[in-house]
């Protein structure tokens, strides 16, 4: 079956630096072919082994464009370019760290992060764990066409769907065939796994990813960016007192290819 890495970028938030990196880290990451396909509306700068094609046009309103990311559900499309096989959505707010070939290899109709109360070092992902699972969507996997139901369900009224849900990972949670979540130790929060406790953060920088994981998930603030740039700077928020450039994320950064900002 084939494989592709599916990403998205629309507007200003992330440039072509995170397209590329991300790029350069699956290559390393993936044994044996695969196609790396992102969605985009400017694909000024990306690099040539990365296809483009169009968002798909699926009845967003402005507000859903930003807030929700409701725009995501265009890869559920029953022909999305005539893309076959089995799909990776990555967010751009995505450290690849460790063998991809795992994410392509489970063989759930939908496999995604339980981002819930379960996600944290020790957790159990899922309807085994704790707490109700949450699906999120920063990684997630499924094979093309075969989650169509999704994308229809919110066309036939857009407004509704976005009046019920907010977020689009509820809404595919709520009408995905099934769903299941991937290992604890393979997508792993930057906050809760590497971030270090209130008042050792001004003292210590953040730990590096463990061997066993695939990807570090940055989930709103801090993103990758803010922890690469150079000086003193702080990239966190009250009462979190993380600052300065994280020798282990710049480090992935200039390997793939990525400029350090100033």
């Amino acid at each position: 079956m084939q494989r592709v890495v599916l990403c998205m970028k629309w507007g200003t938030l992330f440039g072509p630096d995170y397209v590329n990196v991300l790029y350069s880290a699956c290559q390393a990451h993936i044994s044996g072919p695969f196609r790396f396909v992102c969605l985009t509306d400017d694909a000024t700068g990306l690099s040539s082994g990365v296809e483009t094609f169009p968002i798909p046009d699926i009845g967003c309103s402005t507000e859903m464009w930003f807030n929700g990311a409701w725009p995501k559900l265009a890869v559920f499309a029953k022909d999305l370019y005539g893309l076959t096989g089995r799909a990776l959505f990555i967010d751009m707010d995505t450290v690849v760290t460790g063998n991809l070939d795992r994410f392509f290899d489970h063989d759930a109709p939908l496999i995604g992060i339980d981002t819930g109360k379960n996600w944290h070092r020790g957790g159990v992902p899922g309807p085994a764990g704790k707490h109700p699972p949450l699906l999120g969507t920063g990684v997630f996997a499924f094979t093309l066409g075969a989650e169509s139901q999704i994308l229809e369900r919110f066309q036939a009224d857009p407004a509704a769907a976005f009046a019920a849900d907010k977020i689009e990972q509820v809404w595919v949670q709520a009408h995905a065939h099934s769903v299941a979540y991937w290992p604890a130790e393979w997508v792993i929060s930057f906050k809760r796994w590497l971030r270090r406790p209130i008042g050792l953060d001004l003292l210590r920088a953040p730990k590096a990813p463990p061997p066993e994981a695939g990807v570090v998930a940055f989930h709103g603030d801090p993103r990758p960016i803010t922890l690469i740039r150079k000086g003193l700077r702080r990239w966190d928020s009250l009462p979190h007192l993380g600052y300065g450039q994280v020798g282990w994320m710049a480090e992935y950064w200039q390997k793939h290819g990525g400029t350090i900002p100033e």
